[in-house]
């Protein structure tokens, strides 16, 4: 995705920033038993996705959705950041637990309503798993991030949630049912039209090789190119 500072909205560009947190991080952070355990995906309590723990991108009030947050007994360290000077965007992150790496992060546009929620959770949960739940997806891309270490994004548009599943390296990694979930992303619904706007992506055709997933043609390119602005 081609994100600049600022378009009409801003919500592609966090959503962006987010994509390469998740392909950037090392290796001990992607796979890390120490981040996020969230039943919340397989078995819809307290509620389903993309609802997370009473939050739901597109209609929880941002005060209220706070309040949640804070009230989590097992949420450590909950930093805010901004709005900056001339923008309303906020963001608020949070670890499961004292000592442990920072796993969440929950976001607003506008300053009153939850836009997105994005989580980095424990790998104790399969792509085999998530589809018996929710089914497969309609598309994915993927990035590579050292010769043994590969992630995919997994895009629900019907749902408004992108999974992020580890591969085992680009060139022999496969996209399989014993793929481990290591993250998930809430967004509002319009967000995701955007998205799929503004990103390359696969058409989901099943379990398979990352490498012949990724050496395939971009069933969607993008057609909105975010500017940036001065």
């Amino acid at each position: 995705m081609r994100c600049g500072v600022a378009m009409t909205r801003a919500l592609p560009c966090l959503i962006a920033s987010l994509l390469l947190l998740v392909a950037c991080s090392p290796e001990t952070l992607l796979r890390d038993e120490n981040l996020l355990t969230d039943e919340g995906l397989l078995t819809g309590e307290p509620c389903g996705a993309p609802c997370f723990r009473g939050i739901t991108p597109g209609e929880t009030n941002w005060a209220d959705a706070l309040t949640i947050i804070e009230d989590e007994a097992d949420f450590d360290n909950i930093q805010t950041q901004g709005p900056a000077e001339g923008s309303s965007v906020i963001q608020v992150s949070w670890q499961q637990g004292a000592d442990a790496p920072v796993c969440c992060q929950m976001v607003t546009e506008d300053g009153q309503t939850v836009s997105l929620v994005f989580l980095r959770t424990a790998p104790t949960h399969s792509l085999g798993q998530l589809f018996e739940v929710h089914g497969e997806p309609t598309w994915l891309t993927g990035q590579e991030m050292a010769e043994d270490q590969a992630v995919v994004s997994l895009v629900y548009p019907e749902l408004s949630m992108i999974v992020y599943a580890f591969v085992a390296g680009a060139a022999e990694g496969e996209v399989s049912a014993g793929s481990e979930v290591v993250g998930a992303l809430y967004m509002e619904a319009g967000s995701v039209d955007l998205l799929l706007q503004t990103t390359e992506l696969h058409r989901w055709e099943g379990y398979g090789s990352y490498s012949a997933y990724m050496e395939g043609d971009w069933e969607i390119t993008p057609s909105v190119t975010l500017t940036p602005t001065p």
